[in-house]
């Protein structure tokens, strides 16, 4: 798993990536506990079960959109900026990947033809105009 932090703010997280290779039968934590989205990793066996169980309402506050990629077919490359929208960092991610967005900007292009992966978001959505600012490189 790598864990990529601004150069502005040195302890602001901006990105987590974790491929499949890094995942073991051990729950694995992409994001820190203080973040708004939760991602975790880990390969399950036969014997694996969770007991039935439900989440318990609690009030969250949040004025940041955090995002999760998660790559099921072919291969994508991000780019991700800085908090003061400079280019930071580029990734490559593949089947089984995952990308975890904090903070600054980012851009993706596909590398392969017909991938296929989700894109998990912090809600609620209120449409383009009201939710991006595009960024230039």
């Amino acid at each position: 798993m790598e864990r990529i932090y601004s150069k502005i703010e040195r302890d602001t997280l901006i990105c987590a990536t974790i491929r499949e290779k890094d995942i073991s039968s051990y729950r694995t934590d992409v994001c820190p506990d203080s973040e708004y989205i939760q991602v975790c990793a880990r390969k399950l066996g036969d014997k694996i079960s969770v007991g039935a169980h439900r989440h318990l309402p609690i009030k969250r506050e949040t004025d940041i959109t955090q995002e999760a990629w998660i790559v099921l077919r072919g291969r994508i490359k991000a780019k991700f900026y800085d908090l003061d929208n400079s280019f930071l960092y580029e990734a490559e991610i593949e089947k089984g990947g995952c990308m975890v967005l904090f903070r600054g900007g980012h851009s993706l292009e596909v590398l392969e033809e017909d991938t296929l992966f989700y894109e998990i978001k912090t809600g609620p959505y209120y449409g383009v105009d009201d939710d991006k600012e595009f960024i230039g490189e």
